[in-house]
């Protein structure tokens, strides 16, 4: 039997199998195979199960994965954890303020994407309670991003915005939803999915916030088609497997520049003759993306980084 995991609570795993959910845990020998990552099953792997003598399901293979998710583990700092496994598209809901979404988080969460082969959208929801100078804030941060070549869409579940035109691009993919607590992530969900009934500014999406001692995933089918992955945290998210000369290829328009620079190994720092280092001067790389680049190359290994939002 093959299914597919929408959840883990750590000993037991919700499965999918043929529009039926059950619950199974982990073959033995299963539990041990990795030894780089503190879960061997994440949310949205296909596993092959079997049962046990009394009937009970056991996840006894998982299938090749075409990519996942990971951030470092809360326990042990030399081990990953998955967050989830075969994404189709990453989501980031952003909000200027109520709680503030900073450029250098989105840049975290997009270099992160770009290092896992995962195409992302910048989704800026509650637009409605945004007039004015926020109207122009949202504004300039689309002006960043769309220049580089990303998706981003006004979106909000009061009146309706963006709404048609998010569920079109969820449409039979299975999309990572993201974003601080307190940025409408299940409120939105559940106004493009109502069958969901998705709880929303609960307690334990509050809980998450600033304490990050939980980490499960959770895939909700939509009701257009597709899956969404609701992730409660994302704090130590991403920069776990990338070395310092390899930071900038993640930046889309570092990474055009570069091939341009005098150095092959040219960090982009104080070299002669960087090309990235002109572009900026130019205007071609904004200033808010530069500085989230070098904030990730002086990151210390376990520095403010890769622990705060």
């Amino acid at each position: 039997m093959t299914g597919l995991v929408l959840k883990s609570t750590g000993s037991h795993y919700e499965v999918l199998i043929e529009n039926k959910k059950i619950t199974a845990r982990l073959r033995g020998k299963l539990r041990l195979i990795s030894n780089k990552h503190t879960n061997p099953v994440a949310v949205g792997d296909w596993v092959e199960l079997a049962t046990d003598k009394n009937g009970d399901y056991l996840i006894v293979h998982v299938l090749e994965r075409k990519n996942y998710i990971i951030r470092r583990s809360v326990n042990l700092s030399k081990q990953t954890h998955i967050l989830a496994s075969n994404i189709d598209l990453a989501c980031l809901l952003v909000t200027p303020v109520f709680p503030e979404t900073s450029f250098g988080f989105i840049d975290r969460f997009l270099v992160t994407c770009e290092a896992y082969s995962i195409p992302a959208i910048l989704v800026f929801n509650k637009v409605d309670l945004f007039q004015g100078d926020m109207e122009e804030l949202i504004a300039n941060y689309e002006a960043v991003y769309q220049t580089i070549g990303y998706t981003t869409l006004r979106t909000s579940a009061l009146n309706g915005t963006g709404l048609e035109i998010l569920k079109n691009l969820l449409k039979d993919k299975v999309t990572l939803l993201s974003g601080h607590s307190g940025v409408g992530k299940s409120t939105l969900i559940n106004a493009i999915s109502p069958g969901l009934n998705l709880k929303t500014g609960d307690i334990s999406e509050y809980h998450f916030k600033g304490k990050h001692t939980t980490t499960y995933a959770e895939m909700h089918p939509l009701s257009f088609g597709g899956f969404v992955i609701d992730t409660p945290g994302i704090k130590g998210f991403g920069l776990v497997e990338m070395q310092p000369e390899e930071i900038g290829d993640y930046f889309p328009e570092i990474f055009r520049e570069k091939t341009n620079c005098r150095y092959n190994n040219c960090l982009h720092i104080n070299e002669p003759e960087c090309a990235v280092l002109k572009a900026l001067s130019f205007g071609k790389i904004s200033e808010t993306r530069y500085q989230s680049y070098l904030a990730m190359l002086n990151d210390e290994e376990n520095g403010p980084y890769r622990s705060s939002h």
